[in-house]
């Protein structure tokens, strides 16, 4: 006889654990569902991870920045190996942490695949599962690259495990993953290629300050090639060898490690989403305004695999997951807002976005004001001799409202926030420019950025 909850959420990232957790509060039975370790990607294979090595990177470039202005560091460099076990401090204990949070708060965890078997019902394992409502929060997964030799390519999650740092590193694509990753490994040591098919790498982001970026990327020994586009991969004695063509002319680059940083997919193969009736496009599962399944009224679908309009970020998983669970306890009442959302690029420097782009407010027809500059020979440049950073923000000329901010530099992680408030808050640029900051911080700046 099969198994029967009133919620079965498939994966045990944030998406799923903030809706299990939600309606389990609310009485119902609960049931997560996940074949790979508990925790999902963030926590054990993405942002987690990533910024423990960034972090590393980071300060062994801050340190490089500041020789001859107070600081040695001829002794300094990354232990790739050291990082690791660093890094392993913060992941080896979330499976099993994350199951007994689950335990205490009486919520069923399933360890399997989990694959429809019908509108309502699924087997996991050797097991059946029939459930009042499904929530979907199986994330994204690297995306087929369709080349020979794509078995040599290493995926994110395996970069992040590494136990060495080869000498040579490629990297397929020109997203976030792959600068990321290329700086981090730069500043470990390897000779770092970028291999981008398109005109312009790190699409997502600001032009001109990408622009920046990606002079700088050149200028540490970072090689970045645009609209080169990787046709095949083999293994010969010396190495890996990457087939590319560029121009209509081939090349080739011998690599040590070839990283796969070309987008990601929504994660549903092995959910036979035919036997649920759920209908899905490129983008993920197809939901309603209320993340409710267009073609299954008992499915739900939260985070990165859901075709939701929402950015692809972890806080944003969590927050529908939320929505989910109060659209499944009260009825569809809830809707998702995505206004002044920040997401960042964790280059060294980092780049970071909240609201518009200059292109999207065009687009719309919008009527603003840009303030860009370049602000490496601003104080707080200057003082952390930061040899990249700059802004761009949109300020709407009837409102005086900001509609997007773009950051590059130090701290443009943590500062991209405040304009993320004061979007989401639709706080007049005014008033933002009248509030006393601690000086001297980044933040002190934003007077300046307005």
């Amino acid at each position: 006889m099969a198994r029967r909850f009133d919620l079965v959420a498939i994966g045990t990232g944030s998406g799923a654990a903030s809706a299990a957790a939600r309606c389990r509060q609310a009485g119902w039975t609960v049931a997560v569902v996940d074949h790979l370790p508990f925790g999902g990607t963030c926590a054990l294979r993405g942002c987690d991870p990533k910024k423990v090595l960034v972090g590393a990177a980071q300060v062994t470039d801050w340190a490089r920045q500041m020789k001859g202005r107070g600081v040695q560091f001829d002794a300094l460099g990354m232990d790739w190996a050291e990082l690791m076990r660093f890094k392993r401090t913060f992941t080896d204990p979330v499976p099993a942490s994350r199951e007994a949070g689950f335990r205490r708060s009486g919520i069923e965890p399933l360890h399997g695949q989990a694959s429809f078997t019908g509108p309502r019902t699924l087997r996991v394992g050797d097991e059946e599962i029939e459930a009042r409502a499904v929530l979907i929060a199986t994330g994204a997964w690297p995306r087929r690259l369709g080349i020979p030799g794509e078995e040599h390519v290493t995926l994110s999650d395996q970069f992040l495990d590494l136990n060495s740092m080869p000498r040579r590193a490629v990297f397929i694509g020109g997203g976030y993953i792959s600068f990321e990753f290329a700086h981090v490994a730069a500043r470990a040591g390897a000779q770092a290629v970028i291999l981008h098919r398109g005109q312009r790498p790190l699409a997502g982001f600001d032009p001109d300050l990408v622009a920046l970026v990606l002079d700088h990327t050149r200028k540490m020994g970072l090689d970045v090639e645009t609209e080169t586009a990787v046709e095949a991969i083999s293994q010969t004695p010396s190495g890996l060898e990457v087939q590319a063509s560029t121009g209509g002319q081939k090349c080739t680059f011998m690599s040590d490690l070839v990283v796969h940083g070309a987008g990601r997919a929504p994660n549903v193969e092995a959910l036979n989403l035919a036997a649920a009736g759920v209908q899905m496009s490129p983008a993920g599962i197809q939901v309603n305004e209320y993340l409710q399944s267009v073609s299954n009224p008992a499915v739900y679908a939260a985070g990165d695999v859901a075709a939701s309009g929402g950015p692809p970020l972890t806080p944003v998983a969590a927050y529908e997951g939320g929505i989910a669970a109060e659209n499944l306890l009260h009825g569809n009442h809830l809707k998702p807002a995505y206004m002044g959302i920040p997401t960042v690029v964790y280059t060294v420097p980092p780049l970071a976005a909240a609201g518009l782009s200059e292109a999207t407010a065009l687009d719309r027809g919008l009527k603003f004001r840009v303030h860009l500059e370049d602000t490496t020979r601003w104080y707080s440049s200057r003082r952390t001799a930061a040899a990249c950073s700059g802004f761009k923000v949109l300020i709407q000329d009837q409102t005086d409202q900001i509609l997007g901010a773009h950051l590059l530099g130090p701290e443009a992680d943590e500062l991209i926030n405040v304009f993320a408030l004061a979007i989401q808050m639709q706080l007049p640029a005014a008033r933002l420019k009248s509030v006393i900051f601690a000086y001297p911080t980044h933040a002190s700046d934003v007077a300046y950025m307005l």
